[in-house]
């Protein structure tokens, strides 16, 4: 866009960013505000202009300004470009491929930035994956948290697990379906292979599948092969007080299999999933029986 472009604004105002949800599968889906957002925008950036494309030929609309790119890969060059145009006054909006901006998707440094400038910002409201996902699982959901994508290396997603091995809120995650059984079996270790989750595929397309069960269940289907993008919610931990009361029946348990001859860490791991239970919980028991 040149410097010569004019903006529907008064003289000195500045523009507007609009993050408009899109939608997770089926077109229908899109919020009634989109299409007039898209024909209105003065700019439209795009996670996906192909996939931007598709969507405005299923809507029968046309996006009435310049369409620009904006992903990971020029997030932060695109954002200072963008920037400079809401100062301008330009009406910009941002989708992403599915689901609201700035969600584990790009959309937050702008945002920040926009807002560092005082520049307005608004929503067009859509569908979401992380609250169809937690409706349809069947586990709590009057208090949850988002944790986004687990770490790909195996350390620092199981570090990352161990900081919400306690947490009482259910929990919601996006994955790729390539390391959706890695991941799976990583929770089952930490959380406890008992712990209920729900995984959510392919949300709202025609393959819709919600495959609910306990952690360690869900790992032995993910390994046969998953497809499509995936949602999975977790179970809240137990509260606190369970995990005290029963500290001293669960030293105990693994005492008495090891005076049956199994090593410590398999007797840990066996109590630890016949109780449903995090083998760090079972092994915080152990220690704190022998310094009793």
């Amino acid at each position: 866009m040149t410097e010569e472009t004019q903006y529907t604004a008064y003289e000195g105002e500045l523009g507007t960013l609009v993050l408009a949800g899109t939608p997770i599968g089926d077109p229908a889906d899109a919020p009634p505000r989109l299409g007039g957002e898209l024909e209105a925008a003065d700019i439209v950036a795009a996670e996906d202009t192909r996939r931007l494309r598709r969507l405005t030929q299923a809507l029968g609309v046309q996006t009435g300004g310049r369409v620009v790119s904006y992903f990971e890969g020029n997030e932060t060059v695109r954002t200072a470009e963008l920037i400079k145009e809401l100062v301008r006054g330009a009406r910009v909006l941002l989708v992403t491929d599915a689901g609201m901006p700035s969600v584990s998707d790009p959309g937050y440094r702008l945002v920040a930035a926009a807002v560092e400038r005082g520049v307005r910002v608004t929503a067009v409201p859509g569908p979401s994956a992380v609250l169809t996902a937690l409706a349809l699982s069947g586990l709590p959901v009057d208090r949850f948290c988002f944790e986004g994508f687990p770490p790909r290396k195996p350390g620092e997603r199981s570090a990352r697990l161990r900081e919400v091995a306690e947490e009482p809120r259910t929990l919601v995650y996006f994955e790729s379906p390539h390391r959706l059984a890695a991941t799976l079996t990583a929770m089952a270790e930490v959380f406890g292979t008992e712990r209920r989750a729900a995984v959510c595929r392919e949300l709202t397309k025609t393959y819709e599948e919600v495959r609910r069960g306990p952690l360690a269940e869900l790992a032995r289907w993910a390994a046969q092969g998953v497809r499509g993008e995936i949602t999975v919610v977790v179970e809240g931990a137990p509260a606190a007080g369970t995990a005290e009361v029963d500290a001293q029946e669960l030293a105990r348990r693994v005492a008495a299999r090891e005076e049956a001859g199994q090593r410590r860490k398999e007797a840990i791991a066996e109590v630890a999933k016949e109780a449903g239970l995090p083998k760090r919980n079972v092994f915080d028991a152990v220690v704190a029986a022998k310094t009793d």
